[in-house]
């Protein structure tokens, strides 16, 4: 049976501890898909803070492995790394060949000894092959989301979206969303705090959302001057605490409603409504990991109004609730016991 979300969580452990990271190499991989789990996981190449992932690659053939950039890497590990490791990267894959036994066989063990599987890219067909996401959705390149569909029925394929995390199988779009995907798990397992420090290293949005599509939209900015989407959107993060109907946000740039929210869309990828509760999750957030206000003080300063309603929204999204959060991620010093 699949591992739940809940069952993931229960496998984080104290940002000190060390969290070991398999990344599968193979035949013909592409060298920035094998790059990107270690420049966000492993700190940005030590520019970043410390994240505590310690990672590593392996091949089912160990030594001399060839790249798709014309020369050769070597890799000292095989696939026996898939069984220390917490999370198992499949940074991509030969969609002209099926996944080797031994590797689907290894990804099948990892998962079912409670390990994360997180796909990027192409890497979704050797989730698919393992069997770990039967019925469930995976994410994949725009471009071969028919062909993963048609070859694995058994799994729910989707294009329109940067990544599909179900807790123990995390599953992304092609090239730039790996870089999202990485930095969405560095969030989830270190706090917003932690992935936005790992962002600036690499001179990332910190959290881009969109729908996938052949050209994915680019992160908005705050600048101001620019169009009528992105003023809207910088009135908004000035006033997220501040209670926000769709009428009032559209009158801010004299835009009508439905003309307001059809452009939004296509500039972000989302509704205005989600992305206003992305927005105010992630302030919640911020406030809960770097200061000791009150969990009412919180939901008051992120915008939405009451302990219950931000409770709510965290159990939704993000499957835990504020105060756990906060003892989880906090950045404050603790108090001395005693």
């Amino acid at each position: 049976m699949p591992a739940t979300r809940q069952d993931a969580a229960e496998h984080t452990r104290p940002r000190a501890t060390t969290h070991r990271v398999a990344v599968v190499a193979f035949a013909g991989i592409s060298p920035f898909h094998l790059a990107v789990p270690s420049a966000v996981l492993a700190s940005g190449g030590g520019v970043a803070p410390h994240t505590g992932y310690e990672v590593a690659v392996c091949a089912e053939r160990p030594g001399r492995v060839p790249t798709s950039a014309g020369y050769d890497i070597v890799v000292g590990h095989g696939l026996e790394l898939l069984t220390e490791a917490r999370t198992v990267v499949l940074p991509s894959w030969d969609t002209h060949r099926d996944p080797p036994p031994a590797l689907v066989e290894a990804v099948r063990a990892a998962h079912g000894r409670g390990a994360r599987v997180v796909g990027l890219c192409l890497g979704a067909y050797v989730v698919a092959a393992s069997g770990i996401a039967d019925g469930r959705t995976l994410a994949t390149h725009w471009h071969a989301a028919d062909d993963l569909a048609r070859r694995y029925p058994a799994v729910r394929v989707r294009s329109d979206i940067l990544w599909s995390d179900l807790g123990d199988v995390v599953t992304s779009a092609g090239v730039a969303a790996a870089l999202d995907t990485c930095l969405h798990v560095v969030r989830t397992d270190l706090g917003v705090t932690m992935a936005d420090s790992v962002a600036r290293a690499l001179v990332l949005a910190p959290h881009r959302d969109g729908a996938q599509t052949q050209f994915i939209p680019a992160p908005v900015s705050r600048r101001p001057g620019a169009d009528p989407v992105d003023r809207a959107i910088e009135w908004a993060l000035d006033h997220l605490d501040d209670p926000l109907d769709l009428d009032t946000w559209a009158e801010q740039v004299h835009l009508a409603r439905r003309t307001f929210t059809r452009r939004f869309r296509d500039r972000t990828g989302i509704s205005p409504g989600r992305w206003l509760v992305q927005q105010r999750l992630a302030r919640a957030r911020v406030l809960l990991e770097t200061t000791d206000l009150s969990v009412d003080e919180v939901a008051r300063r992120s915008g939405f109004g009451s302990a219950a309603t931000l409770r709510v929204h965290f159990t939704e999204h993000l499957r835990t609730t504020p105060r756990r959060h906060r003892e989880t991620f906090s950045v404050r010093p603790r108090p001395p016991r005693g």
